[in-house]
């Protein structure tokens, strides 16, 4: 259940991008700097946390043996997948891009065979249900939006829900056992730098520099999604990255991150309380979450029990 445990308490801080990320569309922020401030941001503190362990060394010989990959998945696992994000941010409620994202529930199962290994079909049975009350709630005030919003917030979504879990689970399968966890998330965010780098030019372009308030909350960003809910979710992935059904509880966990949107939309920027139907897709939520947590459980202590009979 460790690994469960993380994963729910980076849903909580991964929370933190969607609020602030309203917050700053609604002071009109440009995506591009809700976007990249975020990794300019989270790299200082990455380079402190590797070299109090020494393991720039590491890092730095892992980026020159094979930079190509490193940009490719960075730029897929971190870029990609946070830019969509932030496109989706002008165009939709933090409720609906929380909810849309949790289909990577389902893309990080789905891909197993891009990594040799098979479907947990027994689990996906389970993430259905998590999926399902995520649509219950997007259905319960989808008919207060336009088909424009709806589209352009939910579409990059899927293309993010699909790149996060295939950039990090590219770079457990190439360095999970040379490069540990925040190794890897520093890697990461330098091959993603020249990506954000050409991008903050076109919104300097655009709109010239980003507000002091925008730089402000894109720092809350870094900290409390990049470095903190980031490092968590990364670390229990890895503890489980050999093993696709329990990688795939993990992932699920991830489904409370729209509960936590919820609530923080509510207490911070005063949004208002879910209707009945909503309730009701957050019952379903929790409840898929349930099931998975007890069936991990139940592999984990029947499993020994049954060789020690034998």
């Amino acid at each position: 259940m460790r690994p469960i445990i993380y994963g729910i308490l980076a849903a909580m801080f991964f929370a933190v991008t969607f609020i602030l990320n309203q917050s700053m569309q609604g002071a009109g922020g440009h995506w591009i700097y809700s976007a990249s401030l975020r990794f300019f941001l989270m790299l200082p503190f990455f380079v402190v946390i590797v070299l109090m362990r020494r393991g720039i060394g590491r890092v730095l010989q892992a980026l020159r043996t094979d930079f190509g990959f490193w940009l490719l998945y960075g730029t897929i696992g971190f870029g990609l997948f946070y830019g969509s994000i932030c496109i989706a941010a002008d165009h939709a409620p933090g409720w609906l891009i929380a909810g849309t994202w949790q289909l990577t529930i389902l893309a990080g199962p789905l891909l197993a065979p891009l990594f040799k290994q098979r479907i947990p079909w027994s689990a996906l049975k389970y993430s259905v249900l998590i999926v399902l009350g995520v649509v219950v709630m997007q259905l319960s005030v989808a008919g207060s939006l336009s088909l424009q919003s709806l589209l352009f917030g939910a579409l990059p979504v899927l293309v993010a829900a699909i790149a996060y879990p295939l950039g990090n689970r590219k770079m457990m399968e190439r360095y999970g056992d040379e490069l540990d966890v925040f190794e890897r998330i520093l890697g990461m965010t330098i091959a993603s730098l020249p990506f954000w780098i050409v991008l903050s030019v076109i919104a300097y372009i655009q709109v010239g520099l980003p507000s002091v308030s925008q730089v402000t909350q894109s720092g809350f960003v870094a900290l409390f999604s990049g470095v903190i809910a980031t490092s968590l979710f990364f670390y229990a992935t890895s503890l489980v990255r050999t093993e696709p059904v329990r990688l795939a509880a993990i992932e699920a966990t991830q489904s409370f991150e729209i509960v936590f949107t919820v609530l923080g939309e509510i207490l911070f920027l005063h949004a208002a309380l879910p209707t009945g139907l909503a309730t009701f897709g957050i019952i379903l939520v929790m409840l898929g979450m349930t099931l998975h947590s007890l069936n991990q459980a139940e592999r984990t202590v029947v499993r020994p029990a049954k060789r020690k009979i034998n």
